[in-house]
């Protein structure tokens, strides 16, 4: 039926998945609900983070406000920057954001750049305070990449593998559909439903395994006893790092299977894949270079 999703391999069968929902003659997107929830949780993850590794949780949570407006703008702009074919003829549709539309990686770029400014001018460590964020930050990608579930966009080519994913034709946009797809096309119960790579899924749950590595290396790298000696020390900006390559690392994958590809202009070339594979290149160099120790960080002595 129309407004499913189905999971044929799994025996998942979801009906009635909406993209909107009224309340009081208000259209509410489930794609807003899912980032709003993704934004907010996480910037409570970074404000744990915080007090647990010893530092204000005040400072995070002024910075974690400003951050998300900016980041939501530039990813915006950058993901209308690279399809600009088509919002250079339907120019109102560029502050509508219902239908989705947004580049996480036009929203980390804005989100650093609030980072580094923000720290210059409360005269923070920039490099420890990308290292708390980045946690919050994978985990809000984590979760985000349902609103691209509800929305039935950023899906894969076509597949038969255990986690392929069936949509209705009608909910999906006519662009994103391949001649493959079309090959592939299936009725069940008089709709007809392409079958693709769920790479929403893949990346959220890619993302939850960074998560957990991010977390990891957090809990090591940082403790309590010492906390003013350690915004100090050279491990600053490592969590960081780590998070540019194994994120990279997995989009750089993930990108490939994807039918709405934002593409560099006159080079054919998916951006994310090339910025992807630029900052795996770029963390991997500073963290060789850094010769950054992988031990607890050491103790004062009492």
């Amino acid at each position: 039926m129309e407004g499913s999703i189905r999971f044929p391999h799994l025996g998942i069968t979801l009906t009635n998945v909406v993209k909107s929902f009224q309340i009081g003659g208000l259209t509410i997107a489930c794609y807003g609900i899912v980032l709003a929830a993704a934004m907010m949780t996480g910037l409570f993850l970074v404000m744990k983070v915080a007090k647990a590794t010893g530092q204000k949780e005040d400072d995070y949570f002024d910075l974690g406000i400003l951050a998300i407006a900016i980041a939501v703008v530039c990813a915006r702009i950058y993901y209308v920057v690279f399809s600009w074919d088509y919002y250079s003829s339907h120019l109102a549709e560029i502050f509508n954001l219902r239908k989705g539309g947004l580049a996480i990686y036009g929203g980390v770029i804005g989100g650093v750049a609030t980072v580094l400014v923000f720290c210059h001018i409360r005269k923070l460590n920039a490099a420890r305070m990308l290292d708390t964020m980045s946690v919050g930050l994978v985990w809000g990608q984590a979760l985000g990449r349902w609103g691209n579930f509800f929305n039935r966009e950023a899906f894969g080519e076509y597949t038969d593998n255990l986690l392929a994913m069936q949509l209705p034709v009608s909910d999906v946009r006519a662009s994103e559909i391949t001649e493959t797809m079309r090959a592939h096309i299936q009725t069940i119960d008089g709709v007809e439903y392409i079958q693709v790579h769920p790479t929403f899924l893949y990346e959220s749950l890619w993302n939850l395994g960074v998560l957990a590595v991010l977390l990891l290396v957090t809990r090591r790298l940082h403790c309590r006893k010492d906390p003013e000696r350690h915004l100090e020390r050279k491990n600053d900006g490592v969590v960081f790092l780590l998070y540019l390559l194994l994120y990279g690392l997995g989009r750089l994958w993930i990108e490939g299977l994807r039918t709405d590809q934002l593409i560099l202009f006159g080079t054919g070339l998916p951006v994310s894949q090339v910025l992807s594979g630029v900052l795996v290149i770029g963390s991997l160099v500073l963290l060789t270079w850094g010769r950054v120790r992988s031990g607890n960080c050491p103790h004062q002595k009492e």
